[in-house]
């Protein structure tokens, strides 16, 4: 069995509103009218072809967990962007925290509001 294709990822969120502000304000994502009524508060972005990003307002098993302070070093999903210097200026404007890849790819690490770490990578 080879996997064909990474359909989601999912992210836990304490405040789906404070995600919300971040996924749609700050990264300019719009949210998929086609989610159902699942019996939590969540949301799901398009992030490229039949990709997505799910949001879930549920506990976290995790919460107080101390995460590196480099999102590379930390579990996170990987998503390549047009324009990386537009992402930079809006994560200041925003004042969020990033970090350049220490690979040496043009790419930076950031984490949303709950500490989920977030790859950008320059298509």
């Amino acid at each position: 069995m080879k996997p064909l294709a990474l359909l989601h990822a999912t992210f836990l969120v304490a405040d789906l509103e404070r995600s919300r502000a971040f996924y749609q304000g700050v990264l300019a994502w719009l949210p998929d009218t086609q989610r159902p009524d699942l019996g939590f508060p969540g949301v799901w972005y398009d992030v490229g072809t039949n990709q997505q990003i799910h949001l879930m307002q549920l506990p976290d098993p995790e919460a107080g967990l101390q995460r590196p302070a480099h999102g590379g070093r930390d579990r996170h999903v990987a998503l390549a962007v047009s324009d990386l210097g537009e992402l930079v200026r809006r994560l200041e404007a925003s004042g969020i925290a990033y970090t350049l890849s220490k690979s040496g790819r043009q790419a930076l690490f950031c984490r949303d509001p709950d500490g989920n770490a977030l790859e950008f990578v320059q298509a």
